[in-house]
């Protein structure tokens, strides 16, 4: 009970925490095998030199879901935030050991929704591959928190995130106005089969590849929050 305690409170002063050993190597060669297999024509996959990504994840690759969402994932996930939570959203991304490319500090402040209605409280719409994302009142974003699934060990060498710890609790947060001489960066790394959960709100960023490992992650973030009435979440799902 006291690690559960410290766990929660950890998320809660830091905004992330790392879990190892989610995955046996079994399941993640599993995973693998299924992600291999997939058609790479459809709209929701994005394929150039150095970036492949799944959007829609889970809804694109179905027979996935079983081995992603095993009974550890599933027994942290309760125990740590509790019920009534869906998935929100689901993304793959391989970032090959010849990317050169690099995410500055942001927070992820936008949600997925089936359509565009303008709303009070709800700004900066876009459309990307015939998907909506807005970003809601920071009372949503707040309601939502993120799984990192590693299918590489990663670190700084090939792209592991940077983060600044306790930077979710300061609102809508600026990269220009980071203070440095106050705030201090980690790097969180992560071994195969290890998961990152954070909240969206937590100011990350990741470097460019100089190693020869790739960096393959499952995103998934999850949500209890409704949001206005007008739009619905598009990938909810529940787990």
């Amino acid at each position: 009970m006291d690690g559960l305690i410290d766990q929660r409170q950890q998320i809660a002063d830091n905004g992330f925490i790392v879990f190892e050993d989610i995955y046996t190597s079994d399941e993640i060669v599993n995973i693998e095998s299924i992600i291999n297999r997939a058609d790479r024509s459809k709209k929701t996959f994005r394929q150039t030199a150095d970036l492949f990504a799944i959007r829609q994840f889970l809804k694109e690759l179905p027979e996935v879901k079983p081995l992603v969402f095993n009974q550890k994932l599933k027994s942290i996930v309760e125990a740590l935030f509790g019920d009534g939570y869906f998935i929100v959203k689901s993304i793959y991304f391989d970032k090959p050991e010849k990317s050169n490319w690099f995410v500055v500090w942001h927070q992820d402040l936008t949600i997925s929704v089936d359509e565009k209605v303008e709303i009070p409280g709800y700004s900066s719409w876009t459309v990307k591959q015939d998907q909506f994302s807005v970003q809601p009142p920071i009372e949503i974003l707040k309601e939502i928190f993120t799984i990192r699934i590693h299918i590489d060990e990663t670190d700084g060498n090939n792209g592991a995130l940077k983060v600044i710890p306790g930077s979710h609790l300061k609102g809508i947060y600026r990269a220009e106005n980071i203070d440095w001489s106050s705030e201090r960066e980690m790097t969180c790394n992560v071994k195969s089969g290890g998961v990152m959960i954070m909240r969206p709100l937590l100011m990350h960023a990741s470097d460019r590849t100089t190693s020869s490992k790739g960096r393959r992650v499952i995103h998934i973030e999850f949500s209890r929050a409704k949001l206005a009435p007008e739009i619905h979440w598009v990938e909810k799902a529940i787990f």
